[in-house]
Order: structure tokens, then C-alpha cells, then sequence
């Protein structure tokens, strides 16, 4: 009886510290989706400018959100500090969504500021992790791909709104951009179910801005001339 009752103190220790590493991570991660929300909400602000120094106001935002970042990266810090060497899939449940969403917002920031698709490796330096699993704490190619299919639903809405606000480049940017990043995508050969769905969506988003660009063409309201994307 005495040595059942050691190995069952054993496992009921496993099982607290376990659980006293997962609220560990969740207070963490709670302070992740703050500031998640906060960066939100600036760049939220994009669909709402009808003016003349547009670019130079969603250039403002672009850069309030990057200032946020700095907080995104301290807790990130704190996270790769709690999570047990070599057990990151363990825990990866509690911070997947909101790295995807932050994936997300980065992806946009970098879009906005010079209408290229963003990295991997510059995602990660957002965060303030890894770029490569051996490395230790990083980001996973799936959370960073669910972000991209993310920012694709967000420039479809933004395409819309140019069009509202009298900017009618935009969307034919837009439009490239996101038949770029489709044709990327038709590349891979997804695996994970949740990656798979979100995809399928993707063809939506393409449809939409090819209408908005149909809808300019027919108006008569497409510009002749096409800008150039800036170069990273």
C-alpha cells in the first residue's frame, strides 16, 4: 500500500505543477490579447479616413501599433520564460490563436507601409520569438499561415472602404496583392484541416475585390495608370 501511495504522490504532483504552469501561461497570454486588442483597434482605424493625407494617416496608425508591439514582446519574454524547455506543442493551445491573430496584424502593418508581403522571419522579430522550432520558443508556420489568411478577409473589407472614400488605386493594389498571395497558397499542399477550410475562404476574398476592380471598370472610375508597389 505504501509504495501505491508514493507512485499516486507522484502523479498528483505531475498533475499540479501542470497546472500551475498552465494559469502561469494563461495570466500571461491574457496580457498578449490585451495588447492584441489594443493594436486592433488603431489599425481598425484605417477604414474610417476620408482624406486627402490618407497614406500619411495610415502611416500614423502603422506606427502606434509597431510602439505596441514593444509591450507584445515583453510578454512573449515571459512566456518563453514560463513554458518548459522542449514541451511548447504541450502548452501551444492556450497562446495559438492569439499569435495567429497577431501574425495577422503584423502581415497588415507591413502591407500598409510598403504593399509587400511580410516574412516569416520579420513576423517572429515582431513577437519577439524564434524564427525556426530548433531554436527553442517560436512562432509556427501555421499560426504565422492562418495570419496571412487572415489579412487577406481584412484587405478585401479595405478595398471596399477605399472605393467609399474616394481612393480608387488602392483596391487594384489590393487586388494584385491578394491574387499574389492566392497563387502562393496553391503552392502548398495543407495538411491541418483548420489551414484547409481557411483557405477555401480565400477564393472568396479574391472574388469580392475582383468585384469592387469590376465594379471601378465599369464606372469608368479605374485609374488608367497603375502605381508601382515599393520594394522591401
Amino acid at each position: 500500500m505504501a509504495q501505491v501511495t508514493k507512485i499516486f504522490n507522484s502523479f498528483q504532483d505531475y498533475l499540479y505543477n501542470e497546472q500551475e504552469t498552465r494559469e502561469e501561461i494563461r495570466v500571461i497570454v491574457r496580457k498578449i490579447e490585451k495588447s492584441f486588442r489594443d493594436i486592433l483597434m488603431i489599425l481598425q482605424n484605417i477604414h474610417n479616413e476620408n482624406s486627402m493625407e490618407e497614406n500619411i494617416i495610415v502611416s500614423q496608425y502603422c506606427a502606434q501599433a509597431r510602439e505596441h508591439f514593444v509591450t507584445v514582446r515583453e510578454h512573449y519574454a515571459e512566456l518563453a520564460a514560463v513554458v518548459p524547455k522542449d514541451q511548447y506543442y504541450r502548452f501551444n493551445d492556450q497562446w495559438r490563436y492569439v499569435t495567429q491573430r497577431l501574425c495577422f496584424l503584423a502581415s497588415l502593418i507591413v502591407y500598409l507601409e510598403i504593399k509587400v508581403l511580410v516574412t516569416k522571419e520579420t513576423v517572429a522579430e515582431f513577437l519577439g520569438v524564434k524564427n525556426n522550432r530548433d531554436e527553442g520558443f517560436h512562432l509556427d508556420v501555421e499560426e504565422f499561415l492562418m495570419g496571412l489568411l487572415e489579412l487577406s478577409s481584412e484587405l478585401s473589407r479595405f478595398a471596399v472602404n477605399s472605393v467609399t472614400s474616394g481612393d480608387y488605386n488602392r483596391p487594384i493594389e489590393i487586388a494584385r496583392f491578394v491574387n499574389e498571395l492566392n497563387a502562393g497558397f496553391r503552392l502548398l499542399n495543407l495538411k491541418n484541416d483548420n489551414l484547409r477550410k481557411r483557405f477555401d475562404a480565400l477564393k472568396y476574398d479574391v472574388k469580392k475585390i475582383e468585384e469592387v476592380v469590376y465594379d471601378l471598370s465599369i464606372r469608368g472610375l479605374k485609374p488608367t495608370t497603375q502605381p508601382s508597389p515599393d520594394v522591401q
